[in-house]
């Protein structure tokens, strides 16, 4: 696809070196060729891109040969376009001019006519052939002749195509078929085989037979000559039993001087034992004594020492606990008299405050601290002879 960009109204085209451009304006031919760079407009322009690589096309369709078997045809067909300007005429290989992609579809056209062409030729020349020899020589056949078929299609000159060449790739049966087909020749495989088997398994029973003999052979020789290795044993065993019996009396006599060696060695060892243990548990008495005999005189220096101090102690803390005492009685003493003073000072100040005062004045004085010091009283019954006698008084009063 070319490359086209924008420029003020203007459209620069840039082709790759594989694409034929043809610009067209006002019907005249102005640029021709491969690989060209170029500025138009896209009102006064008309543009075709025609590749001129190498392409390769892969086709597959089935076919019938000549006794009614369906086949699948694999094949490859390269092809270029020699005449740019003939296929740029036969076919609509024009471009968008600000897109550069193709207003058509040029290539699939090609395709079809070139996959319509070859399978015209192979369905041919596979219809006029057997299966068997469609699959021995059909993939020759039908290659030489699609491609004489299409070097002879008149049509493709025409538009400006050339074949580089064509390729079958296989030539392939149904399923079902090809399975039948391969069946005689795994037969012949297997029959081989099992050939093969047997003749193995002769060879094998011959060698087997062959073993059993050389084995047999060599077992009789192998009990000749056990029954030498035994009577071998036996006078072996014999004078081993006379030499163990000679050496078990040498023994014997030395393990019992041995012994009589050992138990007066044991009992030596025994009385020194018995002497030093009796040695060292004098010791242990007469040093365990002194040690009690210490241990006692250093406990009762302990307890003294233990009783001098507690009993200073208690001294100490009898004159503290005294002179604190002394302390706190001076303190009360002292704020007993000061609480004195204050109250003496006091009392003076509200006798000198009421000494001016009335007597109706002093009543109601009184009666309020009354009040104020008498308990709660929830309720209070007023009877009419106390309210008539209070009511009398102040009559007379008044």
């Amino acid at each position: 696809m070319a490359d086209i960009t924008r420029r003020l109204g203007w459209r620069h085209l840039r082709g790759a070196p594989t694409a034929h451009i043809r610009h067209h304006r006002s019907g005249k031919l102005v640029h021709d060729g491969p690989g060209l760079s170029f500025w138009f407009r896209s009102l006064t322009a008309a543009l075709s891109e025609v590749p001129v690589d190498d392409r390769e096309l892969a086709m597959t369709f089935h076919a019938r040969t000549a006794d009614f078997q369906d086949v699948a045809v694999q094949a490859t067909v390269t092809y270029r376009v020699s005449d740019p300007a003939v296929a740029a005429a036969r076919l609509d290989f024009s471009i968008d001019p600000d897109t550069g992609v193709w207003r058509g579809a040029p290539l699939e056209q090609l395709g079809t006519l070139l996959t319509e062409t070859a399978q015209q030729h192979a369905l041919d020349v596979l219809a006029r052939t057997p299966l068997a020899a469609a699959l021995v020589d059909g993939v020759t056949s039908v290659r030489e002749r699609v491609a004489a078929g299409l070097a002879a299609e008149p049509r493709l000159p025409a538009t400006g195509i050339e074949i580089v060449a064509v390729r079958v790739i296989a030539l392939r049966p149904e399923p079902e078929v090809e399975r039948a087909l391969r069946t005689p020749a795994r037969e012949l495989i297997q029959q081989e085989a099992d050939r093969a088997t047997y003749e193995r398994r002769a060879v094998a029973v011959e060698r087997e037979r062959t073993i059993a003999e050389n084995e047999l052979a060599s077992k009789i020789e192998l009990a000749r000559r056990e029954e030498q290795l035994v009577e071998q044993r036996g006078t072996n065993t014999r004078r081993e039993a006379e030499e163990n019996a000679a050496a078990d009396k040498v023994r014997a006599e030395a393990e019992a001087t041995r012994t009589v060696r050992l138990a007066e060695a044991e009992a030596a060892r025994s009385v020194r034992l018995a002497a030093a243990e009796a040695e060292r548990a004098v010791k242990l008495s007469e040093a365990e004594a002194a040690g009690q005999v210490r241990l006692a005189d250093a406990e009762a220096r302990r307890t003294e020492r233990l009783t001098e101090a507690e009993a200073a102690r208690t001294v100490r803390l009898a004159e503290a606990e005294a002179a604190r005492a002394v302390q706190l009685a001076r303190a009360e003493a002292e704020s007993a008299r000061a609480v004195g003073e204050a109250r003496a000072q006091a009392q003076a100040a509200w006798l000198r405050v009421h000494a001016d005062v009335d007597v109706t004045t002093l009543h109601a004085l009184t009666g309020t601290r009354l009040a104020e010091n008498l308990p709660h009283i929830d309720s209070v019954t007023v009877s009419p002879d106390v309210l008539t006698g209070l009511l009398a008084k102040l009559g007379v009063r008044e």
